[in-house]
Parts: C-alpha cells; sequence; structure tokens
C-alpha cells in the first residue's frame, strides 16, 4: 500500500496531538518513545499543528530550567478528536507506530 506524504504528514499530526490531549505522550522525549520518531521529527510536527488550527502550547515546570515542562492542546480547531480516537490503528499502521 503506497500512502502519499501528504497524508502521512496529517496522521503523524494528528496522531501526536492525540497523544499530548490524551496525556499518553506530553514531552518530546515522550514522544519519541512512544513513536519511534527522531527528536527533529517530533519537533518539527509540534511546530506544524499551527497549520491545522491545533493550538498546542508548551508549559515551563515551575522552578525548573532548559525547558522541562509539557505540551498541551487547548484548542483542535476543526479537528475531531474523536474521529482520531477510532481511527488510531489505521493511523498507526499508515505510520509504521507502535
Amino acid at each position: 500500500m503506497t500512502v502519499s506524504k501528504t497524508k502521512t504528514s496529517f496522521y503523524r499530526r494528528l496522531y501526536i496531538a492525540w497523544l499530548i490531549d490524551s496525556c499518553t505522550a506530553t514531552s518530546v522525549p515522550a514522544l519519541m518513545a512512544a513513536t519511534g520518531m527522531p527528536r527533529r521529527t517530533a519537533q518539527d510536527t509540534l511546530a506544524a499543528l499551527a497549520d491545522l488550527d491545533i493550538d498546542c502550547r508548551f508549559t515551563q515546570d515551575e522552578g525548573e530550567r532548559h525547558n522541562a515542562g509539557n505540551y498541551r492542546i487547548h484548542d483542535w480547531g476543526a479537528i475531531d478528536p474523536r474521529w482520531i480516537e477510532r481511527n488510531l490503528p489505521q493511523l498507526k499502521t499508515v505510520l509504521g507506530y507502535p
């Protein structure tokens, strides 16, 4: 099955947002562990969430340094997170994620 780069990019963004919103993975290291993606891909994907009007913000842990904290979805924009939940197996299969 051949999947376009556009579709995999879209699915990757949806999946990352879902991982954050479900509190499964809320930091770059946690996203890397959950997906197996390289750090740069995780960082680029987080930055690209805004392109889908997904409002994802980083919150620095109080009293911590060096970007210690977590990401949180504040608004899904036009995306329905229930669709992501229903289609998780398909997203993970297309992306090759565990």
